[in-house]
């Protein structure tokens, strides 16, 4: 179990970390911030609307089940968002330079640093 001092660590350990952060998606509200490479309290409120956007659409669809994680590939980053499973309205936000990172090493280590979040 880890809390969220300790999940952003986590976090910025994983290779071609820039910045990352928790967040309630259903207030918009960071809950922990680590890091930078972009304004994160704005990105972390921004992406609420990108988690709720999707969810509703699942909804409207018939998709059953859970978003495992989302991607935003830019020229030089890589964003990946991981809802909460154990910790219903929150996600892990965390932003990597995608020339110093490894794609499924990071997606497995965000996994594995979301399962053991305590909040």
């Amino acid at each position: 179990m880890s809390n969220i001092d300790q999940s952003l660590q986590e976090l910025m350990q994983v290779d071609g970390a820039m910045g990352a952060c928790i967040v309630d998606y259903m207030s918009g509200m960071v809950l922990g911030t680590a890091g930078g490479g972009v304004d994160l309290e704005l990105a972390g409120a921004g992406n609420s609307q990108v988690v709720k956007a999707k969810m509703a659409t699942m909804e409207s669809l018939g998709i059953k089940g859970d978003i495992d994680d989302m991607l935003i590939t830019l020229e030089s980053q890589i964003h990946i968002i991981r809802p909460s499973a154990h910790n219903e309205g929150l996600f892990l936000y965390l932003v990597l330079d995608k020339a110093k990172s490894n794609l499924a090493l990071a997606r497995r280590k965000v996994q594995g640093i979301e399962a053991k979040l305590e909040v």
